[in-house]
Protein backbone atom coordinates (compact mmCIF):
# COMPACT_ATOMS: atom_id res chain seq x y z
CA UNK A 1 0.00 0.00 0.00
CA UNK A 2 1.27 3.45 -0.95
CA UNK A 3 -0.29 5.76 1.61
CA UNK A 4 -1.68 9.21 0.98
CA UNK A 5 0.22 10.25 4.12
CA UNK A 6 2.09 8.40 6.85
CA UNK A 7 1.68 9.80 10.35
CA UNK A 8 3.08 6.65 11.96
CA UNK A 9 6.40 7.14 10.16
CA UNK A 10 6.56 10.71 11.42
CA UNK A 11 6.05 9.53 14.98
CA UNK A 12 8.71 6.83 14.61
CA UNK A 13 11.25 9.42 13.46
CA UNK A 14 10.53 11.77 16.37
CA UNK A 15 9.44 9.30 19.02
CA UNK A 16 12.02 10.28 21.61
CA UNK A 17 11.42 14.03 21.13
CA UNK A 18 7.63 13.68 21.20
CA UNK A 19 7.64 11.34 24.19
CA UNK A 20 9.89 13.76 26.07
CA UNK A 21 7.60 16.67 25.22
CA UNK A 22 4.54 14.81 26.48
CA UNK A 23 6.34 13.80 29.67
CA UNK A 24 7.40 17.40 30.22
CA UNK A 25 3.77 18.53 30.17
CA UNK A 26 2.65 15.81 32.56
CA UNK A 27 5.47 16.62 34.91
CA UNK A 28 4.50 20.29 34.93
CA UNK A 29 0.77 19.48 35.22
CA UNK A 30 0.01 22.65 33.25
CA UNK A 31 -2.28 21.26 30.59
CA UNK A 32 -3.96 24.40 29.20
CA UNK A 33 -1.88 27.18 27.61
CA UNK A 34 1.00 27.71 30.05
CA UNK A 35 4.73 27.84 29.22
CA UNK A 36 4.58 25.26 26.41
CA UNK A 37 1.96 27.24 24.48
CA UNK A 38 3.79 30.50 25.12
CA UNK A 39 7.06 29.01 23.88
CA UNK A 40 5.43 27.58 20.77
CA UNK A 41 3.80 30.92 20.00
CA UNK A 42 7.18 32.63 20.18
CA UNK A 43 8.86 30.00 18.03
CA UNK A 44 6.13 29.93 15.39
CA UNK A 45 6.00 33.73 15.26
CA UNK A 46 9.73 33.69 14.48
CA UNK A 47 9.16 30.99 11.85
CA UNK A 48 6.52 33.19 10.14
CA UNK A 49 8.48 36.42 10.65
CA UNK A 50 5.67 38.13 12.58
CA UNK A 51 5.54 39.90 15.92
CA UNK A 52 2.64 38.00 17.47
CA UNK A 53 1.23 34.48 17.40
CA UNK A 54 -1.79 33.42 19.44
CA UNK A 55 -2.40 29.68 19.85
CA UNK A 56 -5.94 28.30 19.85
CA UNK A 57 -7.60 24.90 19.79
CA UNK A 58 -8.24 24.54 16.03
CA UNK A 59 -7.83 26.19 12.67
CA UNK A 60 -11.56 26.95 12.61
CA UNK A 61 -11.24 28.78 15.93
CA UNK A 62 -8.31 30.72 14.49
CA UNK A 63 -10.46 31.94 11.59
CA UNK A 64 -13.38 32.77 13.87
CA UNK A 65 -11.29 34.81 16.28
CA UNK A 66 -9.36 36.55 13.50
CA UNK A 67 -12.64 37.81 12.09
CA UNK A 68 -13.85 38.95 15.50
CA UNK A 69 -10.55 40.64 16.34
CA UNK A 70 -10.81 42.56 13.07
CA UNK A 71 -14.26 43.78 14.07
CA UNK A 72 -16.23 41.71 11.58
CA UNK A 73 -19.82 41.06 12.60
CA UNK A 74 -23.51 41.15 11.62
CA UNK A 75 -24.26 43.18 8.53
CA UNK A 76 -20.74 42.75 7.13
CA UNK A 77 -19.82 40.84 3.99
CA UNK A 78 -16.63 38.80 3.71
CA UNK A 79 -15.25 37.69 0.36
CA UNK A 80 -13.87 34.16 0.06
CA UNK A 81 -13.75 31.23 -2.35
CA UNK A 82 -16.26 28.40 -2.79
CA UNK A 83 -13.53 25.81 -3.41
CA UNK A 84 -11.90 25.03 -0.08
CA UNK A 85 -12.74 23.26 3.17
CA UNK A 86 -15.97 24.77 4.43
CA UNK A 87 -14.61 25.74 7.85
CA UNK A 88 -13.73 29.17 6.50
CA UNK A 89 -17.33 29.86 5.53
CA UNK A 90 -18.54 28.45 8.84
CA UNK A 91 -16.24 30.87 10.67
CA UNK A 92 -17.61 33.83 8.72
CA UNK A 93 -21.11 32.79 9.71
CA UNK A 94 -20.04 32.21 13.34
CA UNK A 95 -19.01 35.88 13.37
CA UNK A 96 -22.48 36.83 12.16
CA UNK A 97 -21.21 38.04 8.79
CA UNK A 98 -22.26 36.99 5.29
CA UNK A 99 -19.90 35.04 3.00
CA UNK A 100 -19.68 36.31 -0.58
CA UNK A 101 -18.02 33.94 -3.03
CA UNK A 102 -15.43 34.77 -5.65
CA UNK A 103 -14.46 32.09 -8.17
CA UNK A 104 -10.99 30.57 -8.30
CA UNK A 105 -8.24 30.54 -10.88
CA UNK A 106 -8.48 26.95 -12.21
CA UNK A 107 -4.72 26.74 -12.73
CA UNK A 108 -3.67 27.59 -9.15
CA UNK A 109 -6.94 26.70 -7.32
CA UNK A 110 -6.68 30.04 -5.49
CA UNK A 111 -8.75 33.22 -5.54
CA UNK A 112 -9.05 34.72 -9.04
CA UNK A 113 -7.91 38.29 -8.47
CA UNK A 114 -9.62 39.43 -11.67
CA UNK A 115 -13.02 38.70 -10.12
CA UNK A 116 -12.63 40.42 -6.76
CA UNK A 117 -13.65 43.96 -7.68
CA UNK A 118 -17.06 42.98 -9.04
CA UNK A 119 -17.92 41.21 -5.77
CA UNK A 120 -17.24 44.22 -3.53
CA UNK A 121 -20.22 46.14 -2.18
CA UNK A 122 -20.66 48.90 0.39
CA UNK A 123 -21.04 46.15 3.02
CA UNK A 124 -17.77 44.34 2.21
CA UNK A 125 -15.38 44.50 5.15
CA UNK A 126 -12.84 41.72 4.64
CA UNK A 127 -11.33 39.10 2.34
CA UNK A 128 -10.45 35.61 3.58
CA UNK A 129 -7.68 34.52 1.20
CA UNK A 130 -7.09 30.76 1.09
CA UNK A 131 -3.61 29.47 0.22
CA UNK A 132 -4.97 26.18 -1.06
CA UNK A 133 -2.94 22.95 -1.09
CA UNK A 134 0.17 24.86 0.06
CA UNK A 135 0.48 27.48 -2.68
CA UNK A 136 0.17 31.16 -1.73
CA UNK A 137 -2.51 33.16 -3.48
CA UNK A 138 -1.40 36.11 -5.63
CA UNK A 139 -1.22 38.51 -2.69
CA UNK A 140 0.04 41.79 -4.17
CA UNK A 141 -3.01 42.53 -6.33
CA UNK A 142 -5.28 41.29 -3.54
CA UNK A 143 -3.66 43.67 -1.08
CA UNK A 144 -3.85 46.54 -3.56
CA UNK A 145 -7.59 46.03 -4.00
CA UNK A 146 -8.09 45.58 -0.25
CA UNK A 147 -6.23 48.77 0.64
CA UNK A 148 -8.12 50.75 -1.99
CA UNK A 149 -11.44 49.61 -0.51
CA UNK A 150 -10.24 49.63 3.13
CA UNK A 151 -10.76 45.90 3.58
CA UNK A 152 -9.17 43.58 6.15
CA UNK A 153 -7.13 40.73 4.63
CA UNK A 154 -7.16 37.45 6.55
CA UNK A 155 -4.92 34.68 5.25
CA UNK A 156 -6.23 31.13 5.58
CA UNK A 157 -2.87 29.39 5.70
CA UNK A 158 -4.18 26.11 7.12
CA UNK A 159 -2.38 24.15 4.38
CA UNK A 160 0.54 26.49 3.83
CA UNK A 161 2.95 26.45 6.79
CA UNK A 162 6.24 27.80 5.49
CA UNK A 163 4.96 28.82 2.06
CA UNK A 164 6.31 32.08 0.67
CA UNK A 165 5.09 34.77 -1.68
CA UNK A 166 7.88 36.91 -3.14
CA UNK A 167 10.08 36.11 -0.16
CA UNK A 168 7.41 36.76 2.48
CA UNK A 169 6.07 33.97 4.65
CA UNK A 170 2.33 33.37 4.51
CA UNK A 171 0.70 34.58 7.68
CA UNK A 172 2.86 37.72 7.61
CA UNK A 173 1.42 39.31 4.46
CA UNK A 174 -2.18 40.18 5.34
CA UNK A 175 -3.58 41.74 8.50
CA UNK A 176 -3.99 38.34 10.19
CA UNK A 177 -2.94 34.81 9.30
CA UNK A 178 -4.71 31.62 10.38
CA UNK A 179 -3.08 28.20 10.71
CA UNK A 180 -4.37 24.73 11.43
CA UNK A 181 -2.34 22.00 13.08
CA UNK A 182 -4.73 19.19 12.24
CA UNK A 183 -2.64 16.00 12.02
CA UNK A 184 -2.69 15.91 8.20
CA UNK A 185 -1.05 19.32 7.82
CA UNK A 186 2.63 19.84 7.06
CA UNK A 187 3.01 20.68 10.76
CA UNK A 188 0.44 18.57 12.58
CA UNK A 189 -0.49 18.09 16.21
CA UNK A 190 -1.62 14.86 17.85
CA UNK A 191 -5.18 16.12 17.57
CA UNK A 192 -6.58 19.59 16.96
CA UNK A 193 -4.72 22.88 17.17
CA UNK A 194 -4.61 26.29 15.54
CA UNK A 195 -2.93 29.69 15.68
CA UNK A 196 -3.36 33.28 14.51
CA UNK A 197 -0.45 35.47 13.43
CA UNK A 198 -0.41 39.25 13.20
CA UNK A 199 1.82 42.30 13.46
CA UNK A 200 -0.98 44.33 15.07
CA UNK A 201 -0.67 44.52 18.86
CA UNK A 202 -4.36 45.39 19.34
CA UNK A 203 -5.45 42.37 17.33
CA UNK A 204 -3.07 40.17 19.32
CA UNK A 205 -4.42 41.38 22.65
CA UNK A 206 -8.02 40.89 21.53
CA UNK A 207 -7.20 37.38 20.31
CA UNK A 208 -5.61 36.50 23.65
CA UNK A 209 -8.72 37.65 25.48
CA UNK A 210 -11.25 36.03 23.16
CA UNK A 211 -9.62 32.58 23.23
CA UNK A 212 -9.80 32.47 27.05
CA UNK A 213 -13.35 33.52 27.91
CA UNK A 214 -12.46 37.20 27.52
CA UNK A 215 -10.68 37.21 30.88
CA UNK A 216 -7.94 39.73 31.59
CA UNK A 217 -7.59 38.03 34.98
CA UNK A 218 -9.24 35.02 36.57
CA UNK A 219 -13.04 35.37 36.74
CA UNK A 220 -12.94 38.93 35.39
CA UNK A 221 -13.96 38.85 31.71
CA UNK A 222 -13.75 42.14 29.83
CA UNK A 223 -15.10 40.61 26.60
CA UNK A 224 -17.57 37.83 25.85
CA UNK A 225 -15.06 35.22 24.79
CA UNK A 226 -14.72 31.52 24.04
CA UNK A 227 -13.05 28.38 25.31
CA UNK A 228 -10.59 28.24 22.40
CA UNK A 229 -7.40 27.73 24.40
CA UNK A 230 -4.50 25.71 23.01
CA UNK A 231 -3.79 22.51 24.99
CA UNK A 232 -0.26 22.39 26.35
CA UNK A 233 0.21 18.83 25.08
CA UNK A 234 -0.41 19.92 21.51
CA UNK A 235 1.90 22.90 21.88
CA UNK A 236 4.68 20.70 23.25
CA UNK A 237 4.30 18.18 20.42
CA UNK A 238 4.32 20.96 17.83
CA UNK A 239 7.49 22.36 19.40
CA UNK A 240 9.13 18.95 18.95
CA UNK A 241 8.14 18.87 15.26
CA UNK A 242 8.77 22.49 14.26
CA UNK A 243 12.58 22.10 13.85
CA UNK A 244 11.89 19.43 11.20
CA UNK A 245 9.39 21.45 9.18
CA UNK A 246 11.83 23.10 6.77
CA UNK A 247 13.42 19.76 5.92
CA UNK A 248 10.02 18.12 5.46
CA UNK A 249 8.95 20.94 3.14
CA UNK A 250 12.01 20.50 0.95
CA UNK A 251 11.35 16.75 0.72
CA UNK A 252 7.78 17.49 -0.37
CA UNK A 253 9.00 19.96 -2.97
CA UNK A 254 11.43 17.41 -4.33
CA UNK A 255 8.72 14.77 -4.59
CA UNK A 256 6.43 17.25 -6.33
CA UNK A 257 9.16 18.02 -8.86
CA UNK A 258 9.51 14.30 -9.50
CA UNK A 259 5.75 13.94 -10.02
CA UNK A 260 5.87 16.91 -12.40
CA UNK A 261 8.58 15.27 -14.51
CA UNK A 262 7.04 11.81 -14.57
CA UNK A 263 3.52 13.03 -15.35
CA UNK A 264 4.54 15.53 -18.02
CA UNK A 265 3.08 13.39 -20.83
CA UNK A 266 0.10 12.01 -18.90
CA UNK A 267 -3.38 13.31 -19.65
CA UNK A 268 -3.67 14.92 -16.25
CA UNK A 269 -3.19 18.57 -15.36
CA UNK A 270 -0.33 18.98 -12.90
CA UNK A 271 -0.34 21.73 -10.27
CA UNK A 272 0.48 25.14 -11.74
CA UNK A 273 2.82 27.22 -9.60
CA UNK A 274 3.00 31.01 -9.64
CA UNK A 275 6.41 32.62 -10.23
CA UNK A 276 8.20 33.92 -7.13
CA UNK A 277 6.23 31.53 -4.92
CA UNK A 278 7.33 28.73 -2.61
CA UNK A 279 4.68 26.01 -2.83
CA UNK A 280 4.91 23.65 0.17
CA UNK A 281 2.69 20.85 -1.21
CA UNK A 282 0.51 19.99 1.71
CA UNK A 283 -1.30 18.24 -1.13
CA UNK A 284 -0.23 17.31 -4.64
CA UNK A 285 -3.47 17.53 -6.56
CA UNK A 286 -3.86 16.86 -10.27
CA UNK A 287 -6.92 17.31 -12.47
CA UNK A 288 -8.22 14.55 -14.70
CA UNK A 289 -11.31 13.88 -16.76
CA UNK A 290 -12.81 10.68 -15.47
CA UNK A 291 -11.36 11.43 -12.05
CA UNK A 292 -13.54 8.91 -10.24
CA UNK A 293 -12.44 6.08 -12.50
CA UNK A 294 -8.81 7.07 -12.08
CA UNK A 295 -9.22 7.07 -8.32
CA UNK A 296 -10.81 3.62 -8.34
CA UNK A 297 -8.02 2.28 -10.54
CA UNK A 298 -5.31 3.64 -8.27
CA UNK A 299 -7.05 2.28 -5.17
CA UNK A 300 -7.22 -1.15 -6.85
CA UNK A 301 -3.46 -0.92 -7.39
CA UNK A 302 -2.92 -0.25 -3.68
CA UNK A 303 -2.44 3.51 -3.99
CA UNK A 304 -4.36 5.75 -1.61
CA UNK A 305 -5.76 9.00 -2.98
CA UNK A 306 -8.30 11.61 -1.86
CA UNK A 307 -10.51 14.29 -3.35
CA UNK A 308 -9.95 17.80 -1.97
CA UNK A 309 -12.76 18.86 -2.50
CA UNK A 310 -15.65 17.01 -4.17
CA UNK A 311 -18.28 19.74 -3.86
CA UNK A 312 -18.02 23.54 -3.91
CA UNK A 313 -19.42 25.12 -0.77
CA UNK A 314 -22.28 26.90 -2.52
CA UNK A 315 -23.60 23.50 -3.65
CA UNK A 316 -23.43 21.86 -0.21
CA UNK A 317 -26.90 21.33 1.29
CA UNK A 318 -25.81 22.67 4.68
CA UNK A 319 -24.57 25.90 3.07
CA UNK A 320 -27.28 26.32 0.45
CA UNK A 321 -27.83 29.99 -0.30
CA UNK A 322 -30.58 31.43 -2.48
CA UNK A 323 -28.04 33.91 -3.92
CA UNK A 324 -26.07 31.14 -5.61
CA UNK A 325 -26.90 28.35 -8.04
CA UNK A 326 -25.02 25.64 -9.90
CA UNK A 327 -23.06 27.25 -12.71
CA UNK A 328 -22.31 30.48 -10.85
CA UNK A 329 -18.67 29.53 -10.23
CA UNK A 330 -17.61 27.43 -13.21
CA UNK A 331 -13.93 27.11 -12.30
CA UNK A 332 -14.65 25.92 -8.76
CA UNK A 333 -17.31 23.51 -9.98
CA UNK A 334 -15.07 22.08 -12.71
CA UNK A 335 -12.17 21.61 -10.30
CA UNK A 336 -14.44 19.82 -7.84
CA UNK A 337 -15.29 17.33 -10.60
CA UNK A 338 -11.70 16.73 -11.64
CA UNK A 339 -9.20 17.16 -8.76
CA UNK A 340 -7.43 14.18 -7.23
CA UNK A 341 -4.78 14.29 -4.51
CA UNK A 342 -1.93 11.82 -4.94
CA UNK A 343 0.27 10.44 -2.13
CA UNK A 344 2.43 13.21 -0.66
CA UNK A 345 4.36 13.15 2.59
CA UNK A 346 8.02 13.33 3.69
CA UNK A 347 8.34 9.55 3.97
CA UNK A 348 7.20 8.81 0.44
CA UNK A 349 10.07 7.38 -1.61
CA UNK A 350 11.17 8.20 -5.13
CA UNK A 351 10.40 4.62 -6.11
CA UNK A 352 6.85 4.95 -4.80
CA UNK A 353 6.35 8.13 -6.82
CA UNK A 354 7.48 6.19 -9.89
CA UNK A 355 4.93 3.48 -9.10
CA UNK A 356 2.12 6.03 -8.77
CA UNK A 357 3.06 7.67 -12.06
CA UNK A 358 3.28 4.31 -13.82
CA UNK A 359 -0.19 3.34 -12.62
CA UNK A 360 -1.59 6.67 -13.80
CA UNK A 361 -0.18 6.03 -17.27
CA UNK A 362 -1.95 2.65 -17.28
CA UNK A 363 -5.24 4.34 -16.49
CA UNK A 364 -5.18 7.50 -18.60
CA UNK A 365 -4.07 8.39 -22.11
CA UNK A 366 -1.05 10.40 -23.01
CA UNK A 367 -1.55 14.12 -23.66
CA UNK A 368 -1.29 13.70 -27.42
CA UNK A 369 -4.16 11.22 -27.28
CA UNK A 370 -6.56 12.91 -24.87
CA UNK A 371 -7.11 16.41 -23.53
CA UNK A 372 -6.57 17.45 -19.96
CA UNK A 373 -9.56 19.03 -18.21
CA UNK A 374 -10.78 22.34 -19.55
CA UNK A 375 -12.08 24.51 -16.74
CA UNK A 376 -11.93 28.01 -18.17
Amino acid sequence: MIRLLDLAAEYRELKSEIDAAVARVFESSQFILGPEAAAFEEEFAAFCDVQYAVGVNSGTSALHLALLAAGIGPGDEVLTVPFTFFAGVAAIEYAGATPVYVDIDPETFNLDVRKIASAITERTRAIVVVHLYGQPADMDPILEIARRHKLIVIEDAAQAHGAEYKGRRVGSIGDLGCFSFYPTKNLGAAGEGGLVTTNNSEYARTLQLLRNWGEDRRYHPVLKGYNYRMPALQAAILRAKLPCLERWIEVRRGLAAQYDRLLERAAVARPAVLPDVRHVYCLYSVRAEGRDGLQRGLESAGIQTAVHYPLPIHLMPAYADARYQAGDFPAAEACARTVLSLPMHPYLTAEQVKQVAAEIFKLVDKKDQAAVPSVR
